[in-house]
């Protein structure tokens, strides 16, 4: 399989099949499952044997156009993944044989501002993912489970979950009187919609469908808007405040929905920009009149995934899942998330 520079690995069962694609111009079409030995930790490595590896976009378009991003192969990919530490190194001191974890997306981003260093280390991107019987990670690329979750659900914490909550919280500063938009009914919406509730914030939010929004509604989502009934969505949004706007807006969509944003967000309100999901172009100009606070959002560090779990654990959260696929038919899983017509997580069973 790897005789061809362009083989590119797409996940892995270390003791039995992997799942890898041949050539980078076949996409979904190209993967299969392959073999490798099982890996043995050591220093501060830590091998886990992961239980379910959760899809984002991200993870997609890896696949679909992965010469943009630089990636080598072989590859491994998806950024999201949970199970169990089986074997650990002899300096490892953060866990031990039997914790439950979750691999952090930036394996060396702890704690303050992302560096470039962090961005080269990037799990399903710039270094191998999660989609794998078997991973070993550093013991500082690692978190402990939220004990109230069960590995597929927390499988679908370290990318969608951690971004929503860096943009609400780290850069919306979300409260109980806040408003909140999210866009569309994927997975870092609904993540931010259970999230936004957990403090009691009001959250208004976007589809095309209006069986997604009486499923957002039943979550929790206090203003329904179908964007497809009324493509000027925004001026819902406002109608829905009163004119003033909300507070913060999730933006998942990009250039092609960021002008409608900024006008449905109040002035002195936040943005956080997440997705590249709509072509188009920008006049920045009405950030500058709003004096809206515009920050571009890319996933989180290990510290606010910590917090993120604790506040989990103590609001008995369970994050919303889809589908849930067996890793010999991880194709569908990618499948389903180009199809888009998910509501929440899909998650690969490993």
């Amino acid at each position: 399989f790897f005789k061809q520079k362009t083989a590119y690995e797409i996940g892995v069962r270390l003791v039995g099949s992997e799942m890898c694609i041949r050539d980078s111009d076949q996409g979904l079409a190209g993967l299969s499952l392959v073999n490798r030995d099982l890996p043995q930790p050591v220093a501060d490595q830590v091998l886990i044997r992961v239980r379910a590896s959760s899809v984002n976009y991200r993870d997609l378009m890896t696949i679909l156009d992965p010469a943009p991003r630089g990636i080598i192969y072989p590859r491994i990919p998806n950024s999201d993944g949970a199970g169990e530490v089986v074997a650990i190194g002899d300096q490892v001191t953060r866990f031990k044989i039997g914790d439950k974890v979750c691999g952090t997306f930036f394996q060396t981003w702890i704690d303050g501002s992302i560096t470039a260093n962090d961005m080269a280390n990037a799990l399903g991107g710039t270094v191998d993912g999660m989609l794998a019987e078997y991973r070993i990670l550093n013991q500082n690329g690692l978190v402990p489970m939220p004990d109230n979750l069960s590995f597929e659900e927390a499988s679908t914490l370290p990318c969608a979950a951690l971004t929503a909550w860096n943009s609400i919280f780290e850069t919306g500063k979300l409260t109980k009187d806040s408003i909140v938009l999210l866009l569309g009914t994927g997975g870092v919406s609904i993540m931010a919609l259970q999230l936004s509730k957990m403090v009691g914030a009001r959250v208004i939010i976007t589809s095309s469908s209006d069986a997604k929004l009486e499923r957002a509604k039943q979550l929790g989502a206090w203003g329904l808007v179908n964007y497809s009934e009324n493509p000027d969505w925004e001026s819902d949004v406002l109608e829905l405040t009163s004119g003033n706007g909300v507070d913060h807006t999730v933006e998942v969509g990009g250039a092609g929905t960021l002008e409608k944003s900024i006008a449905a967000t109040k002035v002195g309100g936040s943005i956080g920009l997440i997705g590249v999901l709509t072509g188009g172009q920008i006049n920045p100009t009405a950030v500058m009149r709003k004096s809206i606070k515009l920050q571009g959002i890319y996933v989180g560090n290990r510290k606010m995934f910590d917090d993120m779990n604790q506040a989990i654990v103590d609001h008995s959260m369970r994050p919303a899942i889809d589908k849930v696929v067996d890793f010999e038919n991880a194709k569908d899983a990618f499948s389903e998330m180009r199809n888009a017509n998910h509501f929440g997580k899909i998650v690969i069973k490993i």
